[in-house]
């Protein structure tokens, strides 16, 4: 469709071609909305934005070159006013967090897509805030646990890389005693029952990433 000044003018950032042509296609058919471009990258949707200053922007979190939260925080250190719906196939109560704190005014699961993404974008362009069912109870069930320190999260990240304590004090230059009183933490403070456990905690929350 052609665009007009009441069109909601949208920027799709994804590094996977279907999901924009998915995106493309709901918007197509909306008298009220226009896709006035595409991004693969966090890097490209950053100079997307300055070109085309679209009203909503979706964002993907994992994507090469720059990711989504980093793509965010760029945008709006230097539009403050963008809006930006974060479309995306993680719900780790971390990763809505990061998302949110980066400047994300909506929080939407890529499986929802076609049930939800069009009235989120109305909703955002409007000035409303939207998180997902899925979103909001990730953030619920969360929400009153101890946050790892980033001491630990170094240490979970290397537990998550198949290093003993041993190989991780010395890489962190720590004493293993250290290290020992570190996992202690981190297993109880995610409810994990040993090291693995621990490391497929923090990945699926979006404490670590690999």
């Amino acid at each position: 469709m052609s665009a007009d000044a009441s069109s909601i003018r949208i920027l799709a950032v994804d590094d996977h071609p279907l999901v924009r042509q998915g995106i493309a296609g709901l918007v197509a058919v909306q008298s009220d909305m226009t896709l006035a471009a595409e991004a693969s990258n966090g890097r490209d949707a950053i100079q997307q934005f300055r070109t085309h200053r679209p009203d909503v922007t979706l964002m993907d979190l994992q994507m090469p070159e720059m990711n989504g939260v980093d793509a965010i925080i760029a945008i709006r250190n230097e539009f403050p006013e963008a809006r930006i719906i974060v479309l995306t196939t993680y719900t780790g109560d971390v990763q809505i967090l990061r998302a949110l704190k980066a400047g994300a005014r909506a929080y939407l699961l890529k499986n929802l897509l076609h049930k939800e993404l069009l009235e989120t974008i109305r909703a955002v362009y409007a000035g409303k805030k939207a998180l997902s069912p899925e979103a909001s109870f990730q953030l619920a069930e969360h929400a009153t646990g101890d946050a790892l320190t980033p001491a630990e999260i170094s240490v979970l990240r290397l537990i998550a890389k198949g290093n003993a304590n041993k190989q991780i004090a010395d890489q962190l230059s720590i004493t293993e005693e250290t290290v020992k009183g570190r996992v202690k933490n981190i297993l109880s403070k995610l409810g994990a029952n040993d090291r693995t456990h621990a490391a497929m905690i923090g990945l699926k929350r979006g404490i670590i990433e690999f």
